[in-house]
């Protein structure tokens, strides 16, 4: 589809070399695109920064779907991050950022570590392949791994919650959505314990994912309803957002797998973070390069904006 008005185009690599810029300047030219200004956000070399980022405002008429899938192509053969979105900058303040858990917050499957811990890993890992692979949706798939956990110790959820790696960037994101006023929220198909454990020490204002059942200090193989699949991680992400009196282009959605493309595809701005090629693909934002700080300059915050 052919589009008018301002694009802006966000370039985030470990370090920004001639070669790099060119080839970005390359693939504006072939639009049609003209850079209207050029801002650069974060400098290596100026601080413990540990990326460059530059950003660029574009004018001109072009095929959006058509820069982004170029962008995204340019993206994987340099190693960068190159993120194209509408500049909606002067109409639309973003408030609302959304967040998946697991290997989207901590660089960990939880429900792949319970099992695991209960000698199951092997039957749940194959349980979540077949899911991968379309034979089973995402509440079959659920409900037939959580089955796998029955008789599961509580203490061991303590443990894991203590072990949970949290991923790059994350402390300083939300040290600084806290502090520019965002509110956050986390919706994970992963469970509530966790979820919560990661409010407590990340500040999150809520949360919303699945419910253990626990009865007698062990874990019961039961679901609680309603499961946080994609369909209401979508409707979650509408109603916080309602609810605060934002409009959905006001809100911010971030997701690695495919139970997160609906909520990706509500968003005002949907990145997929370190995702499954296939999620990357349909994702409109992406990064794979940069820490999840890098959503920070996507916002157009630059280092001297920011905490360290």
């Amino acid at each position: 589809m052919m589009a008018g008005g301002d694009l802006i185009l966000t370039v985030l690599a470990a370090r920004l070399t001639a070669d790099i810029q060119s080839q970005v300047d390359a693939l504006v030219v072939q639009f049609g695109l003209q850079v209207k200004s050029t801002q650069r956000l974060a400098d290596a070399s100026l601080s413990e920064e540990a990326i460059d980022c530059t950003e660029h405002r574009l004018v001109g008429e072009a095929d959006v779907e058509a820069v982004r899938n170029a962008a995204r192509v340019l993206s994987e053969t340099l190693g960068v991050d190159i993120v194209l979105q509408a500049d909606t900058r002067d109409h639309f303040q973003p408030r609302l950022v959304c967040f998946d858990m697991d290997s989207t917050l901590i660089k960990a499957e939880v429900i792949d570590e319970l099992a695991r811990r209960h000698g199951v890993g092997d039957e749940v890992a194959e349980v979540t392949e077949r899911a991968m692979r379309g034979e089973l949706d995402f509440k079959a798939s659920f409900r037939e791994r959580m089955s796998k956990l029955a008789g599961l110790d509580e203490s061991v959820l303590a443990e894991i919650a203590e072990e949970l790696p949290l991923m790059e960037g994350v402390e300083r994101l939300m040290v600084n959505l806290k502090r520019l006023g965002y509110r956050t929220a986390i919706l994970s198909g992963g469970f509530t314990y966790f979820a919560r454990y990661l409010q407590q020490k990340l500040g999150f204002d809520e949360i919303h994912a699945n419910e253990l059942v626990i009865e007698n200090g062990t874990v019961t193989g039961a679901v609680s309803e309603p499961i946080v699949d994609a369909e209401r991680k979508a409707e979650l992400l509408e109603t916080i957002a309602r609810r605060g009196g934002l409009s959905l282009e006001q809100t911010i959605a971030v997701g690695d797998g495919a139970n997160d493309l609906k909520m990706l595809a509500k968003a005002g701005m949907g990145i997929a973070f370190r995702a499954k090629p296939m999620v990357r693909a349909q994702a409109r934002q992406a990064l794979s390069i940069s820490g999840l700080d890098g959503v920070l300059y996507l916002l157009g915050y630059s280092q001297h904006d920011l905490t360290p």
